[in-house]
């Protein structure tokens, strides 16, 4: 049983702040890139607020090779990346369980059976995977890059062409300030323009017209007015950078660039090959010989569209844009406190009633988390519930009938930066369940952290119901199993008949998803009403 601790109107009215016992400062940092194309790991060490790299590992899994017609993941492509994810597991063994973050992009967000393979990946590497948004995964391949670059107040392009999406990016310094995700990327190209290898002057301009479609759509927000440098990252950008300076097509002795004129050379190069299972030129690694005209296409295209003249190559990537990120959460310059206050400031949410809600369900939460096994998970759910407690509202600004199932679409759907896709649901899940009928949150309620997060916010939006500050009582809030149980005085509760009729009820609607939730006297502990035996 969990311990039991009182809570007194005195300590209601304290904001949530992240415990220093629990904001640990690991020596070392690891981040995992699920990318369509390859997998990379990478760890670093840290020195106060900068990494140096120990350690570097790549394989080139090619997961979106293995997308069936209707977005499945094949059996070959998950058993690649399941061992590649066993030999990554090895090298991370022993690292804390928060000091490695792992990050799944555009093959995951679309293969309709991820999930079972989640569960055989997670199994394989021994860390939990997120599945990021487009969005969010271009503010992390920014972030890797700027902090790769010398610092410059320039406004910077980020072009980003990965296995089965290309990211946009513009921002300065550290902070993005216009992200775009498109569904374009060097396999998924390859594989639907060039099926058998074979590349013709008809099918390399059918690819480039086909990424122009996609592009033109950003190209207003993207075009050259807006920037001051072009950077590209990561390998497609790498890869035509290198054959280019290999093969002298820039007519430059800058070796990390990419030029209209260079792309030009490379595409008679191409053209003449015809057949890309028998290209062979000098600085095209053998690995990516099938997929570089799907990559050059793309490119092509971006140059095309955006009228960019020369591109950088950065080192930084999606990975070390997840370190600095993670980082910079233990430095308390969390992105997603950053998204939870534009939210609140967008749909104009109530601060004060925000404020009383959160800091009453955060000491309830503490209560019933108090003795759960992982202290550093406790922490991080409160962090939810805290979230969770500031946006249960947002939803008014659509309607306030059903204002939760509003709110929880939003959550649900929209871009939210540094927020993961598992984070965003629930999040939606809990703000779901906050108020009303929980019949649709059953599968969330099953687990014990989310069934505590849930009882601390529906109670303390029922204490708060006249959203005015209440003179509360010591309240004792315990949880064992499917049992929870509030402990008041009954003197206050028959000074606050509507208070007292709303718990009764609320007993009921616990009762339905098989919770016993019971009301003691806080003094004689004699009073008991319960909804499940």
């Amino acid at each position: 049983m969990y311990r039991r601790m009182k809570l007194n109107a005195k300590s209601v009215n304290k904001p949530f702040r992240t415990s220093p016992r629990i904001m640990h400062a690991y020596s070392t940092l690891a981040a995992v890139d699920l990318g369509s194309n390859s997998f990379h790991l990478q760890v670093a060490r840290v020195e106060e607020k900068q990494l140096y790299l120990l350690d570097n590992l790549k394989e080139m899994v090619q997961l979106a090779a293995g997308l069936s017609e209707d977005q499945t993941l094949d059996e070959a492509s998950q058993n690649r990346a399941l061992a590649c994810l066993e030999r990554f597991g090895e090298r991370l063994r022993g690292l804390p369980y928060h000091a490695v973050r792992v990050v799944g992009t555009n093959s995951l967000r679309v293969a309709r059976n991820a999930a079972g393979f989640l569960q055989k990946a997670e199994n394989a590497l021994g860390f939990p995977i997120e599945i990021i948004a487009g969005y969010e995964e271009a503010r992390l391949i920014f972030l890797g890059v700027a902090h790769s670059l010398p610092p410059s107040d320039d406004a910077l392009l980020v072009v980003d062409i990965g296995g089965g999406s290309t990211e946009l990016i513009i921002g300065s310094q550290l902070k993005s300030s216009k992200l775009e995700s498109l569904p374009i990327g060097c396999i998924s190209y390859s594989q639907y323009f060039f099926p058998d290898g074979k590349l013709t002057k008809d099918s390399l301009r059918y690819a480039e017209l086909a990424a122009r479609s996609e592009i033109q759509a950003a190209t207003a927000e993207f075009s050259s007015s807006y920037w001051q440098k072009a950077y590209g990252s990561s390998g497609t950008a790498r890869a035509l950078a290198h054959i280019l300076a290999i093969n002298g097509y820039n007519d430059s002795d800058d070796a990390e660039i990419i030029t209209l004129a260079g792309l030009e050379k490379l595409r008679e190069f191409l053209l003449k090959t015809g057949d890309l299972r028998k290209l062979a030129i000098p600085g095209l690694n053998p690995s990516r010989r099938i997929i570089i005209a799907g990559g050059f296409a793309i490119m092509s295209a971006i140059f095309t569209e955006l009228k960019i003249k020369r591109m950088e190559i950065a080192s930084g990537a999606l990975r070390q844009g997840v370190l600095y990120d993670m980082l910079g959460r233990f430095h308390k310059e969390d992105m997603r406190e950053v998204s939870v206050q534009e939210f609140m400031q967008r749909y104009r949410v109530d601060l004060q009633q925000a404020t009383r809600i959160e800091s009453l369900a955060i000491l309830l939460g503490k209560q019933l988390l108090a003795d759960y096994p992982d202290q550093e998970k406790a922490e991080n759910a409160l962090k939810l519930l805290s979230w969770a407690a500031r946006l249960h509202e947002i939803g008014i600004s659509v309607a306030h009938t059903g204002y939760h199932k509003h709110s929880a679409y939003i959550l649900d759907n929209a871009d939210m930066p540094g927020f993961s896709r598992m984070e965003q649901s629930q999040l939606g899940q809990l703000v779901l369940s906050h108020h009303g009928s929980l019949a649709k949150t059953g599968d969330f309620l099953s687990h014990p952290i989310n069934l505590a997060r849930s009882v601390a916010l529906r109670i303390a939006t029922i204490f708060y119901r006249s959203r005015t500050q209440v003179d509360l009582p010591a309240l004792m809030l315990s949880m064992s199993g499917r049992r929870c149980t509030l402990r008041i005085p009954q003197t206050w509760l028959e000074r606050y008949p509507l208070t007292d009729t709303l718990l009764n009820n609320e007993i009921k609607t616990w009762a339905k998803v098989d919770v016993d939730l019971r009301i003691e006297n806080l003094t004689e502990h004699h009073r008991t009403r319960s909804g499940a035996a």
